[in-house]
């Protein structure tokens, strides 16, 4: 495994980031920052045998910086997803978060760790990212130290270990928003996508959950077989999902344990992405958002990407019966995500 290291811009607070490759022996690669422990790139073979990009990516960290790009590649936390009310109580003590969804927070706050600095250190086939998270840092209790090592096979198997440790009590929820498109197509409609799921996050208006869950049969989002997101996108027979325009919405996976649980595939580069985890839910954003700049003067629009952010379900800490986000003092919060790439 190759690695290269280059600058990359500096963050909001001037500070210098980097640029971490990892190239395998076939010329198919990854590249991080440090900045915001964002997945900036991924180069990975077609059936043509030809390297393509299926990562949505910005140049720079000061690109990273910017407000308009759907927390595009980034590491999320504390708490990935929305937390309704923007407040949550923990051992009979409220804590207000900062409201940056409306009345809701999302994805961590105001400044996530999608925007901290992480420090590094490269291992043989990865990249070890660590950032300790001062107790009371966008409301949230507990000196955290978490960990996220990025590895790399020599078959493009994207490896993703999270870990982390408190000293209070706290809730956490970490992901990473990678958008993915696996094709030479401005948008991801000509993608088939498979989610083992045969349920969904029930959502109001303002995608909080319900507290239900749903069957996801005889609506656009049954992925029990792979279906064509292009059909799937003109579906009005949902009010959830013809109101998002799409996919937003959190799926409740079949089994435990670390299992695949996601196949993404692009018919006319032929390559495929399959996601494997060992969490319970994974979230599907589609990227009907989208209207920004992008890698190289791309632009991106609606639908350019799609993400699968695997993680406990949202808004767990008002839904006991979802499980538990919480992390207890000298406990240790451990979970992994696989992307594996390959053509067909």
């Amino acid at each position: 495994m190759r690695v290269d290291i280059r600058p990359f811009g500096k963050d909001p607070a001037g500070q210098p980031a980097d640029l971490i490759t990892l190239t395998n022996a076939r010329g198919e690669s990854v590249s991080l920052t440090n900045f915001g422990g964002h997945i900036v790139s991924l180069m990975v073979l077609g059936r043509a045998g030809s390297l393509g990009e299926v990562c949505l990516g910005q140049d720079s960290a000061e690109d990273y910086a910017r407000r308009d790009i759907g927390y595009m590649g980034g590491t999320i936390g504390r708490y990935g997803n929305r937390i309704g009310g923007a407040a949550f109580t923990l051992n009979g003590e409220e804590y207000p978060l900062y409201a940056n969804d409306g009345r809701n927070t999302l994805h961590g706050g105001k400044e996530g760790f999608n925007r901290k600095l992480w420090a590094y250190e490269v291992e043989e086939s990865g990249v070890v990212m660590r950032y300790t998270s001062p107790h009371m840092e966008e409301g949230y209790p507990g000196e955290l130290a978490v960990t996220v090592r990025f590895t790399f096979s020599e078959q493009a198997e994207l490896r993703i270990d999270y870990r982390a440790t408190t000293d209070r009590d706290t809730q956490i929820n970490l992901t990473n928003h990678a958008y993915f498109n696996l094709g030479n197509s401005p948008d991801i409609l000509g993608h088939t996508l498979w989610i083992d799921a045969d349920q969904v996050i029930e959502v109001d208006g303002e995608l909080i959950p319900t507290g239900a869950m749903l069957p996801v049969e005889g609506t656009p989002y049954d992925l029990r077989t792979p279906q064509p997101l292009g059909e799937v996108m003109q579906r009005e027979d949902n009010a959830m999902f013809a109101a998002a325009k799409g996919f937003d919405i959190g799926y409740v996976l079949n089994g435990s344990g670390m299992r695949q649980i996601a196949r993404l595939h692009d018919p006319d580069s032929g390559r495929v992405m399959t996601v494997s985890t060992d969490q319970p839910g994974v979230q599907c954003y589609s990227g009907q958002g989208f209207n920004c700049g992008g890698r190289a003067g791309h632009r991106y629009c609606a639908y350019a990407g799609i993400a699968l952010e695997t993680q406990q379900h949202p808004d767990t800490v008002h839904q006991p019966s979802f499980g538990s986000t919480l992390l207890k003092a000298g406990d240790v919060y451990q979970t992994a995500t696989v992307y594996a790439f390959s053509a067909q």
